[in-house]
Formats: structure tokens, C-alpha cells, sequence
């Protein structure tokens, strides 16, 4: 009892320390009511830097806890509130908060090996009734790594750097079994991606310590992947075959540069459950035109095929894109509802920020 009290002690002293620096650097500001998060920039190949650090790429939801002191909102990307589908998140959450702020993280479900599953996760996604939360919540329990904080009591901390900022983060919030900390490596990202991949990760986010925290997507934060992953928009589908219930496949496209035309991208047959196949259908039945709503691309046609409003977002995983502009091995993951449909570009990789040591200048070296 001594020592909880002890530790209760210190940690409400670290805080005090923390916000006289605030108070001594910064002016007081009301809480942002939409705040938006920082995006991370696709990149070719991992590096090392001893200017950055490195964190795991979680197989996620993004979201924003908005702490006003007395309330506690989960905000997706889109700004949609995630407290009904994620009751034990919100509750985890202020109960760890003691000052108005508002954090950055990723609600996950674990997998056996606790690693992140978006396919885990997506079971605690488009439900209507607290009853079923509660059933979801039991079988497919959710946890919030957090890395990042935008404000905290007074002050906007935007502005810091992130080395600050992890400071600030570490010191503000009371971490549990279910509001967790997120680990980050410092300098050696290619050892890290390289464990990713064995593991059969997603990848990982590389962030520069001196980098300010912007509402956009910023070559400060990078992203390099295991494998081709990304967003697509649903634009028709095909009737099952033989003993397959709901639908055959996915048409699914993305959005040009400039957000107008909508180009296809391929069908998409495979990682599908029953209850998915069955869930897609009437999802898709409710949306269905007549006219096809791709604007380039050679999709298939014919009495099998059926059109709908490109109004929702799956997550896609694929080997490559072919020489056409197709998807090569695509692999359905789950809904995105935290993305808009024009959000939906192609990725392509940028090069390795300048003056890093990447995996291919390292191979090239020991070659030598």
C-alpha cells in the first residue's frame, strides 16, 4: 500500500514538473474540437539513422482520444466517434487520463502470437447493439497502443519535437493491460523491418525525433511495408459459383491523383469468411446501380456482374501491381469505415529520405 501510494506520488510531481516546462514555453489554448492525426509517407526500402526512431506498424484502427477532463471521445480519421463499438478502449482510457488531452494511437486485437490482426479486429466493426459490443468485446477483446500527444492540460504540443513529445506522453497517462505504451527502437530500422517481415508483420513506421506534429502526411513519418497493402474502393461484384454463398469477388478500384476518375484495379476472390461473404452481399445490395462507376480499367462485364455507389473501402492485400495496373494475388483483409473512399490513391513508394543508410546501399557495401 506504501509503495502504490509512493508511486502515486511521484507520478503526480512528474506531472506537475512537466506542465511548469510547458507553462514556462507555451500559452494556454483551448482544446482543439477536430483535431486531425499526422499521416506517414510510403517509402521503398527500410534504413538506419541515429536522428530517428522506429515502431512497429500496427494492424489497426487509428484513432485520436480527445480527453476534455471530464469526457472521453475515440475519433477514427474521419473524425466518426468509436466509443459504442469500443467501450472498454474509452473507459481504459479515462481512466488513465488525468489532465484534458488528446493522445494518438491504434486500437488492435491480439492474435494468438500477440501480434495485431485487422481481421480480429474487423469483428468489432458495423455493430448496432450494446448487446453484441458486449459479446464482440468478450471473444474479440481490444487493447490502445499509444505513441503520440497533440495537446496536453493547456497547451498545444504540436509544436514540440517528438522526442518531447514521448516525453510528455510517457509522463501523462497511468499504462495498463489495456491502454499500452508503444515500444520504439532507436537508429536501426533495418534490423527492425527485417524482424517484421520473419515474423509475418505488417512492417514498420520510421519517425524523425526532431520532427513537429502536422495535420497531414509528412515525409517526417515514413512507412515500409513486408508486403503490398492499401486501400481500395468497391465498385461491383460477381455472383457466386457453385457451393460459394453471397459473392464471387470484389471489383475494386482507386481514385486518381486528383481525386475525380476512379480507375480499376482488379477482382478480388480470396479471404473471405461465410459470415463475411454473407455480410458483403447485403452490404453491397443496398448500394447497387445499374451504370459502372469506373472511369478507366477493363473490368469484367456481363449478367454475372453488378455495379454498386463506390461508397465503401476495403483493405486489400496483394504480392504486386502487374504491368497493366492490376493487382497480382489480391487478398481481401477486412472494411475500412475509418477511410473515405477519396481518400483512396495508389500507393507508390518514395525513395529513401536523403542521407540514410538503406538496405540496399548496406547489401551493396558487405558485397564489396
Amino acid at each position: 500500500m506504501q509503495v502504490l501510494k509512493s508511486r502515486t506520488r511521484n507520478r503526480g510531481r512528474v506531472q506537475n514538473e512537466l506542465l511548469s516546462r510547458l507553462a514556462s514555453r507555451l500559452k494556454p489554448v483551448p482544446l482543439p474540437s477536430e483535431p486531425a492525426p499526422m499521416l506517414a509517407t510510403l517509402i521503398a526500402e527500410p534504413f538506419d539513422n541515429p536522428d530517428w526512431i522506429f515502431e512497429p506498424k500496427f494492424d489497426g484502427l487509428r484513432i485520436l482520444g480527445r480527453f476534455d477532463g471530464r469526457q472521453l471521445t475515440l475519433l477514427s480519421r474521419n473524425n466518426k466517434p468509436q466509443n459504442f463499438q469500443f467501450p472498454e478502449i474509452a473507459a481504459g482510457l479515462e481512466a488513465g487520463l488525468k489532465h484534458p488531452v488528446i493522445v494518438d494511437g491504434e486500437v488492435v486485437c491480439l492474435d494468438e502470437n500477440g501480434h495485431s490482426s485487422f481481421r480480429l479486429l474487423q469483428q468489432r466493426f458495423h455493430l448496432e447493439s450494446a448487446a453484441e459490443v458486449q459479446a464482440r468485446m468478450k471473444k474479440f477483446p481490444a487493447h490502445i497502443y499509444l505513441f503520440d500527444v497533440l495537446y496536453l492540460e493547456r497547451y498545444d504540443v504540436r509544436g514540440l519535437t517528438l522526442e518531447e513529445r514521448k516525453k510528455l506522453l510517457h509522463d501523462a497517462v497511468r499504462w495498463s493491460k489495456q491502454v499500452r505504451w508503444t515500444e520504439f527502437h532507436k537508429e536501426r530500422g533495418i534490423v527492425l523491418w527485417r524482424e517484421a517481415c520473419r515474423a509475418g508483420l505488417e512492417g514498420i513506421i520510421g519517425k524523425h525525433l526532431q520532427s513537429i506534429y502536422v495535420p497531414t502526411r509528412s515525409s517526417n513519418w515514413v512507412k515500409i511495408k513486408c508486403i503490398g497493402r492499401q486501400e481500395f474502393v468497391i465498385g461491383g461484384f460477381t455472383d457466386p459459383q457453385r457451393s460459394r454463398v453471397g459473392l464471387g469477388a470484389l471489383l475494386v478500384g482507386y481514385y486518381d491523383d486528383a481525386g475525380k476518375r476512379l480507375l480499376y484495379a482488379g477482382k478480388v476472390g480470396t479471404g473471405f469468411t461465410h459470415e463475411v461473404l454473407l455480410d458483403l452481399r447485403k452490404r453491397l445490395d443496398k448500394i447497387e446501380q445499374v451504370t459502372c462507376p469506373f472511369d478507366a480499367g477493363d473490368p469484367p462485364r456481363g449478367t454475372q456482374v453488378h455495379w454498386v455507389q463506390p461508397r465503401l473501402v476495403a483493405e486489400i492485400a496483394y504480392a504486386e501491381w502487374t504491368q497493366n495496373g492490376l493487382l497480382r494475388q489480391p487478398r481481401f483483409e477486412g472494411l475500412r469505415p475509418d477511410k473515405k473512399p477519396h481518400e483512396c490513391r495508389r500507393e507508390r513508394p518514395k525513395a529513401v529520405p536523403n542521407g540514410q543508410t538503406s538496405a540496399a546501399g548496406r547489401g551493396a557495401r558487405h558485397r564489396g
